[in-house]
């Protein structure tokens, strides 16, 4: 994660505003603290994006029933590419958990 200008440029102000000179160790300190908001921010983020993904999802049971018809009268045919893609992100998903 990079750290933009600005945030240290606010850190070293909000120090010198405070009459403190700023040691190596207080700056590092305090860029780690805004650095692990950004990413906390980020994460939040993320979480929300994946809940409304999972609310969007149709309901498993009727994927599942449409696919068990579809196979038993012979009009599921999935491609290679489409069979390769399933794989693939069933290996990610492996790897996840």
């Amino acid at each position: 994660m990079r750290i933009s200008d600005n945030e240290v440029k606010k850190i070293l102000s909000q120090t010198a505003d405070a009459g403190a000179t700023p040691t190596h160790a207080l700056l590092v300190e305090e860029i780690k603290e805004i650095g692990a908001e950004a990413e906390r921010r980020a994460d939040a983020e993320i979480v929300k994006q994946v809940v409304q993904d999972v609310i969007q999802t149709p309901d498993r049971e009727d994927m599942i029933s449409s696919l068990r018809a579809r196979i038993e009268a012979g009009t599921y045919n999935p491609s290679g590419d489409d069979i390769a893609e399933a794989m693939i992100r069933r290996s990610i998903a492996d790897r996840i958990k």
